[in-house]
């Protein structure tokens, strides 16, 4: 990627600012809808100061408020990755590394994505994990050495390509 990214910049790709948009817009009307009706309830059962059901709504609110500002942050400052952005000399953001696990003797796909899109029970690791950080910049048959929580492992670079 050319361009800079700066640390209060989010890198997603087009489909991960949809979904993030997508759970924006639930909870700000359907999960804003239902808390409301919570604490609509709870003010009903009495005397406030000693309302159990009113506090926990009224955290449950606060909980939802910090993750709706929290989400729109993150939209508004993020940097959409586009297709043209993501270059295969190297290994970057948006793209699917192939390497060589000298420690487990296996071949491993990684794909390298920004840190709202790690999912890594499917091998989506954020540019900031341990793998993910030690990866980047690298090139085709470069041997990385990661320092894991586990210990130091070696990755051997086979094949970098977009990320599907």
């Amino acid at each position: 990627m050319e361009r800079a990214i700066n640390n209060k910049q989010t890198v997603i790709s087009a489909e991960g600012l949809k979904k993030l948009e997508e759970q924006l817009q639930f909870l700000s009307t359907v999960r804003r809808a239902e808390i409301a009706e919570l604490i609509a309830v709870a003010r009903g059962f009495g005397d406030l100061s000693e309302n159990a059901e009113y506090d926990e709504a009224k955290n449950e609110q606060s909980k939802l408020e910090a993750q709706i500002i929290d989400l729109e942050n993150t939209i508004r400052t993020a940097v959409v990755l586009e297709d043209s952005d993501i270059k295969t000399d190297r290994v970057n953001i948006g793209t699917t590394v192939r390497v060589f696990d000298h420690e487990m003797n296996e071949e491993v796909d990684y794909t390298i994505v920004g840190a709202r899109e790690s999912d890594p029970m499917n091998n989506k690791i954020s540019n900031e994990s341990p793998i993910g950080a030690s990866l980047l910049g690298h090139k085709r048959n470069e041997v990385v050495k990661v320092q894991t929580p586990g210990g130091e492992i070696k990755l051997k670079v086979l094949k970098i390509r977009r990320a599907t």
